[in-house]
C-alpha cells in the first residue's frame, strides 16, 4: 500500500488539532519529506481497522477484488500519489494500460427439438406506466428480447433472468420508451467475466441514430453486432430511383430453432426525405452505425422524421413432424436401425427387402404446423393507416389457406386498440389468442420490482417521516380518477374473442404442444402493505417500540435534544453525541413547503434487486423542482415516490436537471425524463428545461436529438462554477471580444496546465460569450423563480470532466422583520475527496457525500476514485456541514452498507425513496440507529458472482 495512502488513515484522529487550511496543506499537497506519520503509515505491519462487530464482512475474495488489486501494481496504485487518488483515471488515460476487450457472441448448440418454448411478458413499466413492456422469446438454448426499456436490467435481477443467456434484443421503435434500458445492458454485459459479452441488437433504420448516441460514452465494441432494417433517410438524393416493398417481411433470423421476421410500419406523409434501402451486407461493421440489412433500391415512398418507424415482428416455429411407425416401416421391407433415423430427419431411404425408395411421409404421421406468434407495435392512427396496407399479413388470417397465427402480442396503446378500424384488423384473426401488451392502470395494483417495495413497505412502517408510503399504494384516489371512457375503452377491448389483458411474467406455452396455450402460474400475487408488516413483526418483535421511538423523535425534532426515555432501553442504546448539536441558523421558522430532498437512486454502477441507480430530486413545492443525476429508471423511481400522475406533474415542474459527469449509471435515464416532459407540455406554453452537465454529455444529447426532441438547452457546469459566473459578469456580452477562455480555477490538483486538469481539457475553450451568457443568464431566472440564490458547480476527482454541485437558497425574511439565510445543499457526485469538495461544502446545511466503498476498500476506492464511508464523513466534518447523508454504495452492499457508527454523529445512510425534508434535519441522524435494527439479519455483503462492479467509462 503506498505510503500516502496509509498516511491519510492518521489524519482523522489529529482532526481537533489541526486547523482547517492546515488539513488541506497535510492532506492533500506532496511532501518531500517523510513526518513521523508518514513512516509510521508506511510500516508493514499497519492495516485500516475496522469496527469489531462487522469484521466479518469485509472479507471479500471474489475475483473482481483480486483483478482491481492486481491492476493497481501496474497502472492504478503507481499514479496515486499523497492527495490518495487514482490520477491517470482521473485524466481518463486508466485504460491505456489495460487489455482491450474483444468482445464477443456467445456461440450456442442449438436444439432443434425444443423441449421448452415459450413466449413471456417481462412487465418492465407495468405499475409505472412509465416504460414499454419487453417480451422473452424463450427456447432451451437460445433467448430473444423484445424492447429494452428502462428497468429491464433491473427487472431481470429482481426475477433471476440472466442477461449472460441473451442472444438477441429486437426494437419495436426506437425511442426512450422502448431502448431507454439498452446503454446499462451493454455496459453490464461487457463487464461481465473476464472476456465480456454483447448481443445482437436489431431495430429499424432508426437504430443508427441511438448507436450514434451511445458512441459517447459506450465503447464501439459493445455494439459491433447492431443490426438496422428498412427504409433509410437519405436527404442528399434528389431524385427517387426504383421502388422496394417493405411491407413485405424481412428475415431477420432464420435458424433451426424459430424464424423471425420484421415488417416495417412507417406512416404515410406528403413531404419527407426520401428512402434508401442499403445494399445487403454480410460483415459486421466496426463503425458505430449499424449494419443495415435491406435493398440496394431507393425507395418512392417519402419519409417523416426519425424515430416514426415502428416494427410488427413474426417468430414463426418449425412444423412437429409426426409419430414415427415401426410397423409401417417393416411394412415397406425396412429393418430396425439407421434408416429409421433418417426417415425421422426427413430423409429417404432404400428398402432392405423391396426395391423401392421409402419416403418419410410413407412411415411418418401427419405433422402439426410450428405456432406463429407476431408482436405489433401500432402507435398512431398514421401506423395502423400503414399496418392495414400491408398484404403479405393476408396469409396469416383466418380466412386464408396459409399458416394460422397462434397468439398475437399487441404492444400498441390502448388508445389505438379500442379503434373499431384495429379491432377489425384483430378478427381477421379468427381464434387467435390476443394479449393486450399496453399500459393499463389495474397494472398499479402489483408491484414489479417486489423485493424493494418490501424493503420500502418495512422502511415507512418504522419511519413514515423519511420514508412515505409509495405512491403506487394510494389506489383509492388512483382507481376513482379513471374516467369513465378510459374504462369503458378496456371493457371493449376485452370484450374481444380470445382477448386478455397482459400480466407481468404471464406466459404463453409453444413447445411442448400438448401445454399449447396460457400459463398463469408465474404471475405475481398483489402484495399488500398488511402482510408485509405481519412478517416483520414476527421477524422483529422489537421494532413496534422502536416504531414508537422514532414516533417521538420526530414529534420532537424541534427541540436540540431529546430526553424521552422509552420503557425498555435494551433494545438500543442512544449515544450522547445524537443529541449534541445545535440547529443552524437556516433552519428557523423554516417551513415543511420549503424543501425535500428525494433519494430516488442510492446505489452505483448498475440497478439492483434494492438499489436503482444514481438520482436525487430535489422538491421545491408550488416552486417546481431540480434533479441531481439521473440514472436509468429515474422516472419509474419518481412514479413510485409520487404515483403515475404526482410524478408526471413534477416532471412537468422541473426547472433544471443537473449531471454530474458521463457516467451511464448518472445519466441515462436522461432521455425518458425530457421526451416525457416534452409530451407532457405539447401544446402548452414553456420554454425548453434546462440541462447543466459536462461537454461530452451534450454530444449524446445532439445526437440523440436527431432521432426524437428533447426540447431541452444545454449548459455546460464549467461554465456554472464561481469563476466561470463571475468572468461573464464581468465581460458581460457586449464587449467586442465575443470568445473568451474558460477562467482559472485556484487550485494545486486543476490548476490550468497540470496534468490533471479536467476542468480546462480540450475542445473547451474558447467559448462564444453570444451563446453563453444567455443560457447562464436565463439559469439565474429561473433559479430565483425557484427561490433559490445560486446553482454553482465545482471540480471534482474521479473522471474528466466530473463535478459535484452547491445549491444555495435565498434570503427569507420571518414574520417579525428578522433576515433569515437561506440553506445550502452540496452533493459531491463521484469522487475522491479533494479540496474543492471540502471548501464547496463549508457550511452546508446538507452534504450528499457518495460513499462507494466501506473502510476496508480503501485501496479500491483510490483506485476507482471513489471514497469510503469514513471519507465521506471526514469530508462533511472538515466542511462543518450541519448534516452529512452517504449515498453512491457499491451493489455488493445489497441492503444496508457496511459502516463504522462511532463517526456517524451528524450522518445518515441514505436508501432509495427517502424523503428527507428540510424540518427534519434536526432529527435525521438519530434514525440511523433504528434502520440498523431493521436490517440486523440482513448486513451480509453480496459476494456472488453475479454481483457485477461495471466500471462505465467514456468512450
Amino acid at each position: 500500500m503506498p505510503q500516502a495512502s496509509t498516511f491519510r488513515l492518521l489524519l482523522p484522529s489529529l482532526a481537533p488539532l489541526i486547523t482547517p487550511s492546515l488539513s488541506s496543506r497535510l492532506f492533500f499537497k506532496p511532501r518531500t519529506s517523510q513526518s513521523l506519520f508518514t513512516v509510521l503509515a508506511s510500516s508493514s505491519s499497519f492495516r485500516p481497522r475496522r469496527n469489531a462487530p462487522f469484521r466479518h464482512l469485509g472479507r471479500r475474495s471474489s475475483s473482481s477484488t483480486r483483478e482491481t488489486k492486481d491492476r493497481g501494481k501496474d497502472t492504478a496504485m503507481e499514479n496515486v500519489d499523497s492527495v490518495g487518488f487514482n490520477k491517470r483515471r482521473a485524466e481518463g488515460r486508466d485504460s491505456s494500460g489495460l487489455p482491450k476487450k474483444n468482445l464477443q457472441l456467445k456461440v450456442r448448440k442449438l436444439n432443434p427439438v425444443n423441449t421448452i418454448s415459450y413466449v413471456q411478458i417481462l412487465g418492465t413499466g407495468m405499475d409505472t406506466q412509465d416504460t414499454s413492456p419487453s417480451v422473452l422469446l424463450f427456447f432451451d438454448n437460445q433467448r430473444f428480447i423484445f424492447n429494452a426499456g428502462e428497468g429491464l436490467q433491473r427487472f431481470c435481477t429482481e426475477h433471476k433472468i440472466k442477461l449472460s443467456k441473451i442472444d438477441h434484443i429486437f426494437l419495436s421503435r426506437v425511442s426512450s420508451e422502448t431502448a431507454g434500458g439498452l446503454p446499462g445492458l451493454l455496459l453490464t454485459l461487457a463487464g461481465m467475466g473476464e472476456e465480456g459479452m454483447t448481443v445482437n441488437i436489431w431495430g429499424p433504420s432508426d437504430l443508427k441514430y441511438l448507436i450514434d448516441a451511445m458512441g459517447s460514452f459506450i465503447p464501439n465494441a459493445a455494439m459491433v453486432h447492431t443490426r438496422s432494417f428498412g427504409p433509410i433517410s437519405n436527404t442528399d438524393e434528389s431524385t427517387i430511383l426504383g421502388q422496394n416493398k417493405f411491407s413485405d417481411p424481412i428475415v431477420l433470423v432464420d435458424n433451426e430453432v424459430v424464424k423471425i421476421s420484421a415488417i416495417i410500419l412507417q406512416p404515410n406523409h406528403s413531404e419527407g426525405s426520401p428512402l434508401v434501402a442499403s445494399a445487403n451486407q454480410s460483415q459486421e461493421r466496426m463503425s458505430h452505425s449499424p449494419e443495415h440489412l435491406g435493398s440496394s433500391n431507393i425507395l418512392k415512398q417519402p419519409t417523416g422524421k426519425p424515430g416514426d418507424m415502428s416494427v410488427l415482428y413474426i417468430c414463426e416455429l418449425p412444423e412437429i413432424k409426426g409419430k414415427f411407425d415401426p410397423e409401417k416401416a417393416k411394412a415397406f421391407g425396412l429393418k430396425p436401425g439407421p434408416k429409421y433415423r433418417e426417415l425421422q430427419l426427413g430423409n429417404s431411404v432404400k428398402s432392405d427387402r423391396q426395391n423401392i425408395l421409402v419416403h418419410p411421409s410413407d412411415v411418418m404421421g401427419p405433422s402439426v404446423p410450428g405456432p406463429t406468434v407476431l408482436l405489433v407495435d401500432c402507435p398512431t392512427e398514421s401506423h395502423l393507416e400503414a399496418l392495414l396496407s400491408v398484404q403479405s399479413l393476408s396469409s396469416y388470417y383466418a380466412d386464408s389457406t396459409g399458416k394460422s397465427v397462434t397468439c398475437i402480442i399487441h404492444l400498441s396503446p390502448a388508445l389505438m386498440i379500442s379503434c373499431a378500424n384495429y379491432q377489425k384488423w384483430m378478427k381477421k384473426f379468427g381464434s387467435t389468442q390476443h394479449i393486450i401488451a399496453g399500459h393499463e392502470r389495474k397494472n398499479i395494483e402489483i408491484p414489479i420490482l417486489k423485493s424493494s417495495a418490501r424493503i420500502a413497505a418495512r422502511l415507512n412502517y418504522l419511519c413514515p417521516q423519511f420514508f412515505p408510503a409509495p405512491g403506487f399504494w394510494s389506489l383509492s384516489n388512483h382507481n376513482s380518477s379513471i374516467s369513465d371512457s378510459s374504462a369503458s375503452r378496456e371493457d371493449s377491448i376485452l370484450e374481444l374473442c380470445e382477448t386478455i389483458s397482459a400480466e407481468n411474467l404471464l406466459k404463453f406455452t409453444l413447445r411442448p404442444y400438448a401445454h399449447l396455450g396460457l400459463d398463469r402460474s408465474l404471475v405475481p400475487t398483489t402484495m399488500g402493505t398488511s402482510e408485509i408488516i405481519e412478517e416483520l413483526l414476527s421477524q422483529i418483535p422489537e421494532v413496534v417500540e422502536a416504531a414508537q421511538h422514532v414516533n417521538q423523535l420526530c414529534l420532537k425534532s424541534s427541540q436540540t435534544k431529546d430526553d424521552t426515555p422509552i420503557a425498555d432501553r435494551k433494545i438500543l442504546v442512544e449515544e450522547p453525541w445524537l443529541c449534541a448539536d445545535g440547529v443552524p441558523s437556516c433552519l428557523e421558522d423554516i417551513r415543511r413547503d420549503d424543501l425535500e430532498i428525494v433519494l430516488l437512486g442510492t446505489g452505483s454502477s448498475q440497478p439492483s434487486k434494492y438499489r436503482n441507480v444514481s438520482a436525487i430530486y430535489i422538491n421545491l413545492f408550488s416552486k417546481g423542482g431540480l434533479l441531481l443525476d439521473c440514472g436509468e429508471g429515474t422516472l419509474g423511481q419518481l412514479k413510485r415516490r409520487y404515483g403515475v400522475d404526482g410524478a408526471d406533474d413534477a416532471v412537468k415542474s422541473l426547472r433544471c436537471i443537473w449531471i454530474s459527469h458521463i457516467h451511464a449509471d448518472h445519466h441515462t435515464g436522461l432521455a425518458r425524463i425530457l421526451a416525457l416532459r416534452r409530451d407532457l407540455l405539447k401544446g402548452v406554453p414553456h420554454e425548453p428545461v434546462l440541462v447543466v452537465g459536462p461537454r461530452q454529455l451534450k454530444r449524446y444529447l445532439d445526437a440523440y436529438q436527431r432521432l426524437e426532441d428533447l426540447d431541452m438547452q444545454f449548459l455546460d457546469c464549467r461554465h456554472t462554477t464561481i469563476a466561470s459566473f463571475g468572468a461573464y459578469e464581468d465581460g458581460g456580452p457586449d464587449k467586442n471580444d465575443n470568445e473568451m477562455t474558460a477562467p482559472e480555477v485556484d487550485s494545486t490538483l486543476f490548476a490550468k496546465g497540470s496534468r490533471m486538469q479536467s476542468y480546462f481539457k480540450r475542445p473547451g475553450s474558447p467559448v462564444d460569450k453570444n451563446v453563453i451568457y444567455p443560457i447562464i443568464k436565463k439559469l439565474k431566472r429561473v433559479m430565483q423563480e425557484a427561490g433559490l440564490e445560486s446553482l454553482t458547480s465545482f471540480p471534482v476527482v474521479h473522471c474528466p470532466q466530473a463535478f459535484g454541485v452547491v445549491l444555495k437558497a435565498a434570503e427569507r425574511v420571518n414574520s417579525v422583520g428578522k433576515v433569515i439565510p437561506g440553506w445550502k445543499i452540496v452533493y459531491s457526485g463521484d469522487t475522491r475527496p479533494c479540496p474543492e469538495l471540502v471548501e464547496a461544502s463549508r457550511g452546508a446545511t446538507v452534504l450528499i457525500h457518495e460513499a462507494t466503498f466501506e473502510d476496508a476498500l480503501l485501496e479500491e476506492a483510490m483506485s476507482r476514485n471513489h471514497s469510503t464511508t469514513k471519507e465521506a464523513v471526514e469530508v462533511g466534518d472538515s466542511a462543518n456541514a450541519y448534516r452529512i447523508v452517504l449515498t453512491h454504495f457499491s451493489q455488493r452492499y445489497p441492503k444496508i452498507p457496511v459502516f463504522d457508527e462511532t463517526h456517524m454523529h451528524k450522518t445518515c445512510v441514505a436508501f432509495d425513496m427517502m424523503s428527507i425534508n428540510i424540518a427534519d434535519l434536526p432529527v435525521l441522524p438519530r434514525v440511523l440507529p433504528y434502520l440498523k435494527l431493521l436490517f440486523r439479519d440482513e448486513m451480509i455483503v453480496d459476494e456472488s458472482d453475479d454481483v457485477v462492479d461495471v466500471v462505465t467509462t467514456a468512450s
